[in-house]
Protein backbone atom coordinates (compact mmCIF):
# COMPACT_ATOMS: atom_id res chain seq x y z
CA UNK A 1 0.00 0.00 0.00
CA UNK A 2 1.37 2.89 -0.75
CA UNK A 3 0.65 6.98 -1.09
CA UNK A 4 1.31 9.95 -2.98
CA UNK A 5 4.78 11.14 -1.91
CA UNK A 6 4.38 14.65 -1.99
CA UNK A 7 0.90 14.64 -0.81
CA UNK A 8 0.76 18.06 1.80
CA UNK A 9 -1.10 16.29 4.19
CA UNK A 10 1.11 13.35 4.41
CA UNK A 11 3.79 13.32 7.18
CA UNK A 12 6.26 10.42 6.21
CA UNK A 13 8.84 8.97 8.40
CA UNK A 14 12.10 8.26 7.59
CA UNK A 15 11.86 4.67 7.43
CA UNK A 16 8.87 4.88 4.82
CA UNK A 17 11.12 6.60 2.53
CA UNK A 18 14.02 3.69 3.58
CA UNK A 19 11.63 1.22 2.32
CA UNK A 20 10.67 2.43 -0.79
CA UNK A 21 14.21 3.13 -2.17
CA UNK A 22 15.32 -0.41 -0.60
CA UNK A 23 17.07 -2.27 -3.41
CA UNK A 24 17.32 0.55 -5.97
CA UNK A 25 14.02 0.76 -6.61
CA UNK A 26 12.58 4.08 -6.75
CA UNK A 27 8.61 4.71 -6.42
CA UNK A 28 6.38 7.22 -6.89
CA UNK A 29 4.65 6.72 -3.34
CA UNK A 30 5.98 5.65 -0.22
CA UNK A 31 4.97 2.95 1.90
CA UNK A 32 1.68 3.37 3.91
CA UNK A 33 1.91 1.55 7.24
CA UNK A 34 -0.40 2.02 10.51
CA UNK A 35 1.40 4.51 11.77
CA UNK A 36 1.17 6.84 8.83
CA UNK A 37 -2.43 6.36 7.78
CA UNK A 38 -4.03 9.98 7.75
CA UNK A 39 -6.01 11.12 10.73
CA UNK A 40 -10.06 11.46 10.95
CA UNK A 41 -9.11 15.50 10.35
CA UNK A 42 -7.41 14.77 7.64
CA UNK A 43 -8.79 14.27 3.46
CA UNK A 44 -5.74 12.02 1.89
CA UNK A 45 -5.63 13.11 -1.73
CA UNK A 46 -5.47 9.39 -3.02
CA UNK A 47 -4.31 5.78 -1.65
CA UNK A 48 -2.11 3.40 -3.94
CA UNK A 49 -2.69 0.00 -3.70
CA UNK A 50 -1.31 -2.95 -5.33
CA UNK A 51 -0.93 -7.22 -4.60
CA UNK A 52 -3.49 -7.44 -2.38
CA UNK A 53 -6.81 -7.60 -1.84
CA UNK A 54 -9.66 -4.92 -1.02
CA UNK A 55 -12.34 -6.11 1.09
CA UNK A 56 -15.17 -5.53 3.94
CA UNK A 57 -15.25 -6.88 7.47
CA UNK A 58 -17.72 -5.25 9.90
CA UNK A 59 -18.73 -2.39 7.44
CA UNK A 60 -14.97 -0.70 7.19
CA UNK A 61 -12.67 -1.65 4.81
CA UNK A 62 -9.49 -3.59 5.00
CA UNK A 63 -6.81 -4.28 2.87
CA UNK A 64 -4.77 -7.90 2.84
CA UNK A 65 -1.40 -7.29 1.55
CA UNK A 66 0.46 -9.86 -0.71
CA UNK A 67 2.34 -10.77 2.50
CA UNK A 68 -0.83 -10.90 4.78
CA UNK A 69 -0.51 -8.18 6.79
CA UNK A 70 -4.05 -6.52 7.29
CA UNK A 71 -4.81 -2.44 7.31
CA UNK A 72 -8.09 -0.69 7.57
CA UNK A 73 -8.50 2.17 5.25
CA UNK A 74 -10.67 5.04 6.71
CA UNK A 75 -12.14 5.30 3.26
CA UNK A 76 -14.18 8.67 4.67
CA UNK A 77 -10.46 10.34 4.70
CA UNK A 78 -9.39 9.44 1.38
CA UNK A 79 -10.13 11.08 -1.47
CA UNK A 80 -9.61 8.28 -4.07
CA UNK A 81 -7.96 4.78 -4.26
CA UNK A 82 -5.76 3.82 -7.07
CA UNK A 83 -5.90 0.03 -7.73
CA UNK A 84 -2.70 -1.03 -9.45
CA UNK A 85 -1.50 -4.55 -10.20
CA UNK A 86 -2.06 -7.81 -8.47
CA UNK A 87 -4.69 -6.01 -6.79
CA UNK A 88 -8.88 -7.65 -6.19
CA UNK A 89 -11.74 -5.93 -4.36
CA UNK A 90 -15.41 -7.40 -3.60
CA UNK A 91 -18.24 -5.63 -4.65
CA UNK A 92 -19.03 -4.42 -0.99
CA UNK A 93 -15.87 -2.67 -0.65
CA UNK A 94 -16.52 -1.04 -3.56
CA UNK A 95 -19.97 -0.10 -1.88
CA UNK A 96 -18.60 1.07 0.95
CA UNK A 97 -16.36 3.04 -0.71
CA UNK A 98 -18.70 4.76 -2.66
CA UNK A 99 -21.02 5.37 0.18
CA UNK A 100 -18.00 6.96 1.93
CA UNK A 101 -17.56 9.64 -1.45
CA UNK A 102 -13.96 7.47 -1.92
CA UNK A 103 -13.65 7.25 -5.61
CA UNK A 104 -11.93 4.33 -7.12
CA UNK A 105 -9.51 4.22 -10.51
CA UNK A 106 -8.16 1.01 -12.17
CA UNK A 107 -4.27 2.40 -12.75
CA UNK A 108 -1.20 0.47 -13.92
CA UNK A 109 2.68 0.15 -11.51
CA UNK A 110 2.77 3.72 -9.89
CA UNK A 111 -0.37 4.90 -11.31
CA UNK A 112 1.73 5.13 -14.96
CA UNK A 113 -1.29 3.95 -16.93
CA UNK A 114 -4.90 5.01 -16.74
CA UNK A 115 -7.62 2.31 -17.22
CA UNK A 116 -10.98 2.97 -16.04
CA UNK A 117 -12.81 4.79 -13.04
CA UNK A 118 -15.64 4.43 -10.52
CA UNK A 119 -18.17 7.13 -10.84
CA UNK A 120 -19.47 8.09 -6.83
CA UNK A 121 -23.26 8.99 -6.82
CA UNK A 122 -22.74 10.30 -3.39
CA UNK A 123 -19.94 12.70 -4.08
CA UNK A 124 -19.19 16.48 -4.59
CA UNK A 125 -19.77 17.79 -8.17
CA UNK A 126 -18.58 21.50 -7.52
CA UNK A 127 -15.30 21.14 -9.43
CA UNK A 128 -16.62 19.30 -12.63
CA UNK A 129 -19.85 21.95 -12.35
CA UNK A 130 -17.03 24.74 -11.77
CA UNK A 131 -15.03 22.78 -14.99
CA UNK A 132 -17.88 22.51 -17.34
CA UNK A 133 -19.43 25.93 -16.69
CA UNK A 134 -15.96 27.37 -17.85
CA UNK A 135 -15.45 25.03 -20.80
CA UNK A 136 -19.21 25.87 -22.00
CA UNK A 137 -18.54 29.55 -22.16
CA UNK A 138 -16.49 30.42 -25.34
CA UNK A 139 -15.26 33.92 -23.81
CA UNK A 140 -14.45 31.71 -20.36
CA UNK A 141 -12.66 29.16 -21.86
CA UNK A 142 -10.23 31.16 -23.60
CA UNK A 143 -9.67 32.26 -20.76
CA UNK A 144 -8.25 29.67 -19.35
CA UNK A 145 -6.82 28.16 -22.56
CA UNK A 146 -4.78 31.58 -22.42
CA UNK A 147 -3.98 30.97 -18.97
CA UNK A 148 -2.71 27.15 -19.54
CA UNK A 149 -0.82 29.16 -22.59
CA UNK A 150 0.51 31.56 -20.46
CA UNK A 151 2.73 29.09 -18.53
CA UNK A 152 4.64 28.28 -21.83
CA UNK A 153 4.63 31.95 -22.93
CA UNK A 154 5.47 33.65 -20.14
CA UNK A 155 6.81 37.33 -22.38
CA UNK A 156 4.19 36.88 -24.74
CA UNK A 157 1.40 39.08 -24.49
CA UNK A 158 -1.85 36.62 -25.54
CA UNK A 159 -4.15 39.62 -25.47
CA UNK A 160 -6.09 39.90 -28.63
CA UNK A 161 -5.37 36.44 -29.98
CA UNK A 162 -7.89 33.17 -30.47
CA UNK A 163 -7.27 29.55 -29.86
CA UNK A 164 -6.36 28.89 -33.73
CA UNK A 165 -3.73 31.17 -33.33
CA UNK A 166 -2.34 30.03 -30.01
CA UNK A 167 -1.93 26.56 -31.15
CA UNK A 168 0.09 27.94 -34.07
CA UNK A 169 2.41 29.60 -31.25
CA UNK A 170 2.50 25.87 -29.49
CA UNK A 171 2.79 24.06 -32.91
CA UNK A 172 5.72 26.49 -33.47
CA UNK A 173 7.25 25.89 -30.07
CA UNK A 174 7.24 21.95 -30.04
CA UNK A 175 8.26 21.66 -33.24
CA UNK A 176 11.79 23.84 -32.39
CA UNK A 177 11.77 21.99 -28.84
CA UNK A 178 12.16 18.72 -30.31
CA UNK A 179 15.20 20.32 -32.83
CA UNK A 180 16.48 22.00 -30.31
CA UNK A 181 16.93 18.78 -28.15
CA UNK A 182 18.16 16.85 -31.57
CA UNK A 183 21.20 19.30 -31.75
CA UNK A 184 21.84 19.52 -28.41
CA UNK A 185 22.14 15.84 -27.26
CA UNK A 186 23.20 14.66 -31.02
CA UNK A 187 20.58 12.81 -32.23
CA UNK A 188 18.74 12.30 -35.41
CA UNK A 189 15.22 13.54 -36.31
CA UNK A 190 12.58 13.05 -38.71
CA UNK A 191 9.83 14.65 -36.93
CA UNK A 192 6.94 13.40 -34.85
CA UNK A 193 5.43 9.64 -35.72
CA UNK A 194 3.24 7.50 -34.34
CA UNK A 195 0.88 4.55 -35.34
CA UNK A 196 -1.22 3.35 -33.04
CA UNK A 197 -0.93 -0.58 -32.49
CA UNK A 198 2.58 -0.37 -34.33
CA UNK A 199 4.87 0.89 -31.92
CA UNK A 200 8.12 -1.08 -33.11
CA UNK A 201 7.82 0.70 -36.50
CA UNK A 202 8.59 4.06 -35.07
CA UNK A 203 12.48 5.09 -34.52
CA UNK A 204 13.69 5.04 -30.48
CA UNK A 205 12.77 8.77 -30.25
CA UNK A 206 9.49 8.67 -30.98
CA UNK A 207 9.27 5.00 -29.13
CA UNK A 208 10.65 6.53 -26.33
CA UNK A 209 8.38 9.59 -26.46
CA UNK A 210 5.33 7.36 -27.38
CA UNK A 211 5.91 5.75 -23.77
CA UNK A 212 6.61 8.45 -21.64
CA UNK A 213 3.85 10.80 -22.82
CA UNK A 214 1.89 7.24 -21.88
CA UNK A 215 2.85 7.00 -18.54
CA UNK A 216 2.24 11.16 -17.87
CA UNK A 217 -1.05 10.73 -19.21
CA UNK A 218 -1.62 7.87 -16.75
CA UNK A 219 -0.60 10.18 -13.71
CA UNK A 220 -2.16 12.92 -14.86
CA UNK A 221 -5.57 10.99 -15.61
CA UNK A 222 -5.44 9.75 -11.81
CA UNK A 223 -4.49 13.16 -9.96
CA UNK A 224 -7.75 14.68 -12.40
CA UNK A 225 -10.18 11.68 -11.46
CA UNK A 226 -9.22 11.88 -7.70
CA UNK A 227 -10.05 15.90 -7.45
CA UNK A 228 -13.41 15.40 -8.73
CA UNK A 229 -12.45 17.15 -12.27
CA UNK A 230 -13.72 15.35 -15.64
CA UNK A 231 -11.14 14.76 -18.34
CA UNK A 232 -13.13 14.55 -21.01
CA UNK A 233 -13.65 18.61 -20.75
CA UNK A 234 -10.56 20.37 -22.16
CA UNK A 235 -10.11 24.21 -23.05
CA UNK A 236 -7.73 23.14 -25.70
CA UNK A 237 -7.53 19.79 -26.68
CA UNK A 238 -10.79 18.64 -28.10
CA UNK A 239 -12.34 15.25 -30.57
CA UNK A 240 -10.08 13.08 -28.43
CA UNK A 241 -11.07 11.00 -25.07
CA UNK A 242 -9.17 12.81 -22.55
CA UNK A 243 -8.41 16.65 -23.53
CA UNK A 244 -7.67 18.21 -20.50
CA UNK A 245 -5.34 15.12 -19.30
CA UNK A 246 -3.64 16.51 -22.91
CA UNK A 247 -3.94 20.10 -21.77
CA UNK A 248 -2.20 19.71 -18.18
CA UNK A 249 0.54 17.26 -20.12
CA UNK A 250 1.60 20.23 -22.36
CA UNK A 251 3.17 21.84 -19.52
CA UNK A 252 5.22 19.11 -18.46
CA UNK A 253 6.17 17.31 -21.47
CA UNK A 254 9.56 19.61 -22.47
CA UNK A 255 11.47 18.30 -19.51
CA UNK A 256 9.59 14.66 -18.64
CA UNK A 257 8.96 13.40 -22.32
CA UNK A 258 10.65 15.08 -25.10
CA UNK A 259 13.88 16.18 -23.18
CA UNK A 260 13.98 12.30 -22.05
CA UNK A 261 13.18 11.10 -25.23
CA UNK A 262 16.59 12.57 -26.90
CA UNK A 263 18.93 12.07 -24.02
CA UNK A 264 18.12 8.30 -23.50
CA UNK A 265 18.65 7.68 -27.45
CA UNK A 266 22.18 7.80 -27.41
CA UNK A 267 22.38 5.40 -24.65
CA UNK A 268 20.32 3.07 -26.11
CA UNK A 269 22.61 2.24 -28.43
CA UNK A 270 18.98 1.88 -30.70
CA UNK A 271 17.43 -0.22 -28.88
CA UNK A 272 14.21 0.47 -26.99
CA UNK A 273 14.91 -1.71 -23.35
CA UNK A 274 11.24 -0.43 -21.40
CA UNK A 275 12.91 -0.81 -17.89
CA UNK A 276 15.39 1.91 -18.61
CA UNK A 277 12.96 4.46 -19.73
CA UNK A 278 10.41 3.78 -16.76
CA UNK A 279 13.15 4.16 -14.52
CA UNK A 280 13.99 7.40 -15.67
CA UNK A 281 11.03 8.62 -16.24
CA UNK A 282 10.44 7.86 -12.55
CA UNK A 283 13.48 9.65 -11.55
CA UNK A 284 12.46 12.68 -13.67
CA UNK A 285 8.85 12.57 -11.98
CA UNK A 286 9.95 12.41 -8.65
CA UNK A 287 12.43 15.27 -9.33
CA UNK A 288 9.63 17.57 -10.51
CA UNK A 289 6.89 16.74 -7.76
CA UNK A 290 4.68 15.85 -10.38
CA UNK A 291 2.06 14.84 -8.17
CA UNK A 292 2.69 18.22 -6.53
CA UNK A 293 2.87 20.30 -8.91
CA UNK A 294 -0.27 19.10 -10.95
CA UNK A 295 -2.75 19.37 -7.87
CA UNK A 296 -1.35 22.52 -7.76
CA UNK A 297 -1.64 24.06 -11.25
CA UNK A 298 -5.49 22.54 -11.56
CA UNK A 299 -6.29 24.29 -8.64
CA UNK A 300 -4.61 27.52 -9.58
CA UNK A 301 -5.91 26.83 -13.22
CA UNK A 302 -9.40 25.69 -12.35
CA UNK A 303 -9.82 26.42 -8.80
CA UNK A 304 -12.64 28.42 -7.27
CA UNK A 305 -10.37 31.70 -6.97
CA UNK A 306 -9.26 31.33 -10.43
CA UNK A 307 -13.08 31.16 -11.65
CA UNK A 308 -14.14 34.19 -9.92
CA UNK A 309 -10.97 35.94 -11.83
CA UNK A 310 -12.05 34.74 -15.07
CA UNK A 311 -15.76 35.74 -14.02
CA UNK A 312 -14.44 39.43 -13.92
Amino acid sequence: MWAAETAKEVSVTDECRKTVEAGGQKRLFVRITRETLPRVTDKYPFLYLERGRLEVDDSSIKWIDAQGQCIRLPVATISCLLLGPGTSVTHEAIKTAAAANCAVCWVGEDSLLFYAAGIIATSHTRNMQRQAWLASDPRLSLSVAKAFFSRRFPDEDLEGKDLQALMGMEGFRVRGLYLEKAQEYGVGWKGRVFVPGKFELSDLVNQILTAANAALYGILASIIHSLGYSPHLGFIHSGSPLPLVYDLADLYKGDLCVDLAFSLAGKLAGKYNKYTVAEAFRDRVIKKDLLALAVSDLESLLGEKSARRYRQ
